[in-house]
């Protein structure tokens, strides 16, 4: 990977894991495009999900992170993008997972259920797993829909 630059986003249940979340992934070499909210007050999901999927259906960031309450809501807004395959995580090997079988290329993260070093191993583990391909590629070439 070239260039590491993830982009990072939550609504306001997911405020303190953003924060510890981007500042590992800093120490770790990441450049981190902060989308919000930096503020606990209530806000709607879809308004910080969009810009993160966007970026990445962009190739403007390799990966995104969403963060919400259940991370039910960031995951549904994040897949209606053609580009995306958004995994909703909440243990490790899931995060593992998504991204070896399915090539996920946004973690949700549900911040009420998950506590914040849970989810950055999580983090972790999705950024440093590769893609395993093979019997995988050709279910991953099913998702997108046809136009």
């Amino acid at each position: 990977m070239a260039e590491k630059i993830i982009s990072i986003g939550c609504d306001h249940a997911g405020v303190e894991h953003k924060a510890q979340i981007t500042a590992h992934l800093i120490e770790q070499g990441w450049t981190v495009i902060n989308h919000g909210t930096d503020k606990t007050d209530s806000v709607d999901y879809p308004d910080y999900a969009h810009p993160v999927a966007q970026d990445v259906e962009e190739q403007k960031a390799t990966f995104g992170v969403l963060i919400c309450g259940s991370a039910n809501g960031v995951c549904m807004t994040a897949n209606k993008h053609q580009g995306i395959r958004a995994a909703l995580c909440w243990q490790t090997e899931i995060a593992t997972l998504a991204r070896q079988h399915n090539d996920a290329n946004v973690i949700c993260l549900p911040a009420r259920f998950a506590d914040i070093p849970l989810c950055i191993d999580m983090v972790n583990a999705f950024v440093q797993t590769e893609f395993e391909g093979g019997r995988h590629a050709n279910r991953v070439g099913k998702i997108a829909c046809q136009a």
